[in-house]
């Protein structure tokens, strides 16, 4: 089970929203390199950004940001020797030329969200222009997914969605539900395992993370296909540690894996 530390990204700064409030944004970092490091540091081994206000104009817009955190990514693993740091984001990726830019740039997965729900053919596209590069992500609330930085709910079922994408060759399947994230009132265990269950694909849980128990909960279920969970708020308050955390878990997840079958 791998902890993902959310670097969400507002007006060029480090925020965190309630319920994806652009209102309600909390700034905790004015610099999103140095936040970058501190979680590499804290023994963060894959990074996830969102561009907020990309996700709602429904274009890149805080590119610099984006730049500045590559750039840092590089820098840590090179005076670690570390081979490679993945970096994934989304947040108003519309276009293949840009999923191209980026990936260039140094990312290592690109998040298609509200353009795969209003434009399936462009996913389509993508997974096949960019395979094994192309996350999606599906926000919900009550099973129903949400688009446009979840300002909008459609009418859609996330499973059906789901095996939808996965015959289009996404790589894995980011699941949040909207109604808990910023909230860290508990993950969504339930609605989690339904749509893990529903995959070949893994998927990763995002929204609500509160403690150390929420990692747990999740470690218990992770052979249903739960390859990772998405750290925002509870990192950045400190209501979980994230170094002792992802401890937890990679010795939880010896403990839970299953045993070698006998030659």
């Amino acid at each position: 089970m791998l902890l993902i530390p959310a670097i969400d990204l507002k007006d060029g700064h480090c925020v965190r929203l309630k319920q994806g409030d652009m209102d309600q944004a909390t700034v905790f970092s004015e610099d999103p390199g140095e936040m970058a490091h501190h979680w590499l540091m804290q023994g963060a081994r894959r990074l996830h950004l969102v561009d907020l206000n990309g996700a709602f104009a429904g274009k890149p817009k805080n590119e610099s940001a984006v730049k500045a955190i590559l750039a840092a990514v590089r820098a840590f693993a090179a005076a670690n020797n570390i081979d490679e740091i993945p970096v994934q984001l989304g947040g108003g990726i519309r276009d293949l030329d840009t999923i191209e830019r980026y990936l260039d740039d140094g990312l290592s997965y690109i998040i298609i969200g509200t353009a795969a729900v209003k434009n399936p053919g462009f996913l389509h596209d993508a997974c096949s222009a960019f395979p094994g590069q192309i996350i999606v992500g599906l926000d919900a609330k009550d099973g129903k997914v949400a688009t446009d930085g979840w300002s909008k709910l459609s009418g859609h079922e996330v499973i059906d969605l789901a095996q939808k994408f996965e015959n289009y060759g996404c790589e894995a399947i980011i699941y949040t539900d909207i109604g808990r994230d910023g909230m860290m009132g508990g993950v969504n265990i339930e609605a989690t395992v339904r749509l893990a269950q529903s995959m070949t694909i893994p998927v990763i849980a995002s929204g609500g993370v509160h403690d150390i128990k929420d990692v747990e909960a999740l470690c218990a279920v992770q052979d249903e296909g739960i390859s990772g969970v998405i750290c925002g708020r509870s990192i950045y308050e400190g209501t979980l540690d994230l170094r002792l955390a992802q401890a937890r878990a990679d010795a939880l997840s010896e403990l839970f894996e299953p045993p070698n079958e006998p030659a």
